[in-house]
């Protein structure tokens, strides 16, 4: 579960995964839980464990199987440098897509409060 420590879910959920992968309890060539698992799991939202997924993914640790899942790297595989695949890049643009969706109407709540000044809608 993710705690409030003031470090950013993501980071902590790629902390314990990066541990579990270093422990073994993930093994090399074994999946990582599903996506939607690992919300459950740590009480989270699915945007927050992509982006600690793909934390993981740019360190190398883990890649994608399109259609398949996230895997656990086997060790001593020739191609140890992360590459950003489409997608990855689908994943941050879903990302970032909610975040903006999120943070829209956060501020859209917050300017109808009594007392804060109006801003105008973004362009």
């Amino acid at each position: 579960m993710v705690k409030k420590t003031g470090r950013p879910g993501y980071l902590q959920i790629a902390d314990e995964l990066r541990e579990q992968i270093r422990r073994g309890t993930l093994a090399p060539g074994g999946p990582l839980p599903s996506t939607r698992r690992l919300a459950e799991d740590y009480d989270a939202s699915l945007s927050v464990v992509k982006m600690a997924v793909g934390i993981l993914r740019n360190e190398g640790l883990v890649i994608g199987q399109q259609g398949k899942g996230v895997y656990v790297r086997e060790t001593g595989t020739a191609d140890t440098t992360p590459a950003t695949t489409s997608e990855d890049l689908a994943d941050i643009r879903a990302t970032i897509k909610e975040l903006t969706e999120r943070l829209e109407r956060v501020e859209a709540t917050l300017s109808r409060q009594p007392g804060r000044p109006r801003r105008s809608p973004r362009s």
